[in-house]
């Protein structure tokens, strides 16, 4: 009786074992496809920094970009999220990093910095800032002419790391002056320059905001120099996209402004169109601000 038992037992074991390993591959695919359809879930990253001279909150920058971004997603048939790098430094370390697939970037020299690195490269350049020039604000009518006698001088730019002071600088060289050679002081914003040159506390202003310049002439006051053109703010793509994905986001964005429900999105975001980048020019610019 209990050999009949023991003979009753034992095909039971392999029975167990064999349902046991036919289960491990169903499981390892489940899990596969968990991880992938995660992946899919998580989309895109558009990293977005718009300036620090300006004054915008980061809600009012995501809003700006979200239509865009949905338009993106659509094209791309995946999600597409907007992150918001408030500070040079934080859009440097992302993409340093390449945390975010997508870039729009409002200071030139860092977007120079990113393609110059191979980490990144332009896919587009936004339509109307593609002649952002400096502008030396000053009360003397004459332009400056002997840039020697200008050694010494006093001069206020914005923020040392914007795009703004990188050009000024720039300006300085290519006239033959060390930036040692000028009394330079800086004020955060663009706006805040005027009162400098109209106060007597220095000489000369650089801004390039159109909106500054224009009250200041408005006002009765003077522009001295005026520097190369630079394109502004540009959208960048992350070396890690393949290039059907890089190419597609590169056609969505040259697209936007020839349909109703593009040009909506670029109403939103106070933007016109996008075009197509020059790499020529961007090689020449990126020498010529020190990048």
């Amino acid at each position: 009786m209990q050999d009949r038992q023991a003979d009753i037992r034992r095909p039971s074991i392999p029975r167990k074992k064999a349902k046991r390993a036919s289960a491990r591959p169903l499981l390892l695919a489940t899990a596969f496809l968990l991880a992938s359809a995660g992946a899919c879930a998580q989309g895109l990253v558009i990293g977005v920094t718009e300036g620090v001279t300006y004054r915008a909150t980061d809600n009012e920058i995501e809003a700006k970009f979200a239509p865009i971004a949905e338009a993106l997603s659509k094209s791309l048939k995946q999600p597409v999220s907007i992150k918001v790098l408030s500070t040079y430094n934080a859009s440097r370390a992302a993409m340093q990093q390449q945390q975010v697939d997508l870039v729009f970037l409002h200071p030139a020299h860092l977007a120079f910095e990113a393609t110059k690195s191979g980490k990144y490269k332009a896919v587009a350049w936004t339509a109307g800032y593609t002649e952002y020039k400096v502008s030396f604000l000053c009360k003397d009518a004459q332009p400056i002419t002997n840039w020697k006698e200008f050694a010494g001088k006093s001069l206020v730019t914005p923020d040392p790391d914007s795009i703004t002071a990188v050009i000024t600088r720039a300006m300085l060289r290519e006239q033959g002056l060390q930036e040692s050679s000028v009394k330079l002081s800086t004020t955060r914003y663009q706006d805040a320059v005027p009162f400098y040159v109209q106060n007597g506390f220095t000489a000369y202003g650089a801004t390039a905001s159109a909106g500054v310049i224009k009250a200041w002439k408005g006002s009765g006051g003077k522009t001295c120099a005026e520097s190369r053109p630079v394109p502004i703010k540009q959208w960048l793509s992350s070396s890690k996209l393949d290039a059907t994905t890089t190419a597609q986001v590169r056609e969505t964005l040259l697209e936007l402004s020839s349909s109703d429900a593009g040009k909506k999105a670029l109403a939103t975001s106070g933007y016109t169109s996008f075009i197509a980048p020059s790499a020529d020019l961007e090689k020449t610019l990126t020498s010529w601000l020190g990048v």
